[in-house]
């Protein structure tokens, strides 16, 4: 089969540019969504990755060459600089960086040791290999900062805008994995779990492989250089109570929601708050029950820092997967979502 850029050419399209590029983050299901878009598109893709990856570093490295076809790998240790030069880099001269990593809790220590630390250093090494190009994949929700992560990534946003380098700063909405983690739950007959009516926030759900292709789209397309780029899935914004509804649609039966305090987040973070000035663990449990407070209470659309809104209209789609499709193949079993720390419940 030819590849992307050659069907391109047969069809009178302009043909895309090989570029050889180099990706952080290739084992997490949007970094395999994005390794694939790039080698579709016909780019020479290195992949640098952990001896052993994954949730849990569960993957070996055969295991890894099976998840990335067409692409090859180096392994190495991303938040060590000289392994990063030495393992990743070579010394060779690449096109573009393109980074699709993360930190796996969120949690501040986290964040700002992946998030920005492991970023920085990537690219002060980019830079030095005389890299003219990187595409970073944030998260929308950077726009209302109130947590560590938001902040450590805002801080690499902002270095990365200011290092000379054509920049593409990706902001998906959320995730389908993110917002699966019900559908056994209402398999089993369970009512599905919503904050207050279950109408307080919105987003534009987009499938790994839309945001991966959007994401290799920006090595070559130049209306998305040295932008930020928030990008939602096909489709009108949906709140958590219209993804239950649709839930119960496709399963065949009466829609059942059991409401939750938004305030309970609150009082069991503010208890474990207290109990974190003698318990590290209990600290730990209050970081991530403020990001969960978070994520019931703010949408996941573009914020209009004038108006004091979200404005669903205005967030940007792409792509054609929809939830709803997702749904209905977890149900039938066909697919499993990989959610790792991405779960809402």
């Amino acid at each position: 089969m030819p590849s992307a850029h050659a069907r391109d050419a047969e069809n009178g399209h302009p043909a895309i540019r090989r570029r050889r590029v180099l990706v952080l983050g290739a084992t997490g299901t949007i970094g395999r969504a994005t390794v694939a878009a790039l080698v579709e598109c016909g780019h020479e893709v290195v992949c640098f990755i952990r001896p052993r990856a994954g949730i849990g570093a569960a993957l070996s490295a055969e295991n890894v060459a099976g998840l990335l076809p067409g692409a090859a790998l180096r392994f190495g240790d991303v938040t060590d600089p000289a392994s990063l030069a030495a393992d990743g880099f070579r010394g060779e001269s690449f096109d573009a960086l393109v980074s699709c990593l993360a930190s796996r809790t969120g949690m501040a220590r986290d964040a700002w040791a992946i998030d920005h630390r492991a970023h920085q250093q990537a690219l002060a090494i980019a830079r030095q290999a005389g890299v003219g190009q990187m595409v970073l994949l944030s998260a929308i929700c950077v726009q209302k900062p109130k947590l560590p992560f938001q902040q450590a990534k805002l801080a690499f946003e902002r270095e990365l805008m200011e290092s000379g380098l054509t920049y593409s700063i990706v902001r998906p909405t959320a995730f389908f994995k993110s917002l699966s983690g019900q559908v056994e739950r209402v398999k089993r007959g369970r009512p599905f779990l919503v904050f207050g009516d279950g109408r307080l926030t919105a987003c534009k759900p987009i499938s790994d492989r839309d945001l991966g292709r959007f994401i290799a789209g920006c090595i070559e397309d130049s209306s998305r250089w040295n932008r930020i780029l928030p990008i939602g899935g096909p489709g009108a914004a949906m709140t958590p109570r219209e993804q239950g509804e649709m839930l119960f649609d496709l399963i065949g039966r009466p829609a059942k929601f059991r409401s939750v305090p938004l305030g309970m987040i609150s009082t069991i973070r503010a208890v474990l708050a207290a109990l974190g000035a003698i318990s590290a663990r209990m600290a730990d449990k209050a970081e991530l029950a403020g990001i969960g407070h978070y994520y019931a209470s703010e949408s996941m659309l573009l914020w209009n820092p004038e108006t004091g809104r979200y404005e669903a209209d205005a967030t940007p789609s792409t792509g054609s997967d929809t939830l709803r499709e997702h749904y209905a193949r977890l149900i039938r079993g066909e697919i499993r979502d990989e959610r790792g720390d991405h779960a809402v419940f």
